[in-house]
């Protein structure tokens, strides 16, 4: 199901920008259901696998990622919070690649505070597409997404250079 809500993305970016909101709105749905399915399933009947453990997150970082930059493109968000959350991201890349050469393998779960994070860019995203079409008057609403994801990600951020740093603060005890 990662590779299906993968395929997705193509034609969500290319429907956003022909401003066919509602069609896009319907993909953007079907991928977040097949997401809970996907890890329902794997959870409920045991299906998980190192390579679901990469793919998964991957294609939600790549649905947003793309979503937020189509969105950004077409000024419906702000450059500033695109440049934070790809800052964030950059962030969480470059300690993993940092912390695993430095110190070798290491098990990359996401914190809560990530997933929290993840749930309030997705709910941005969908805001924003059912404003262009439906609910223009909820702009306050999107304003407060807004804020909820700039406090997400400076916390989830953070959070991550804690724990990572904690966790080389030992290996480097260990070894010495």
């Amino acid at each position: 199901m990662c590779v299906f809500r993968i395929l997705l993305v193509g034609p969500i970016v290319w429907l956003m920008i022909e401003e066919k909101f509602s069609t896009a709105l319907i993909l953007v749905a079907i991928a977040g259901i097949s997401d809970g399915v996907d890890g329902f399933l794997a959870r409920h009947f045991h299906w998980q696998s190192r390579l679901g453990s990469i793919l998964d997150p991957l294609a939600d970082k790549f649905l947003l990622v793309a979503t937020f930059t189509t969105l950004t493109y077409m000024q419906l968000l702000p450059l500033w919070l695109l440049l934070l959350v790809f800052g964030r991201d950059l962030l969480i890349v470059c300690g993993a690649l940092i912390y695993h050469f430095k110190f070798g393998e290491y098990e990359l779960s996401p914190l809560w505070s990530s997933k929290i994070n993840t749930v309030f860019q997705i709910a941005l995203v969908l805001l924003v597409i059912l404003q262009q079409e439906w609910l223009p008057q909820v702009a306050t609403w999107s304003t407060t997404l807004i804020w909820l994801v700039v406090a997400s990600v400076i916390i989830s951020g953070s959070e991550y250079i804690v724990v990572w740093g904690t966790n080389a603060w030992r290996q480097m005890k260990k070894s010495s």
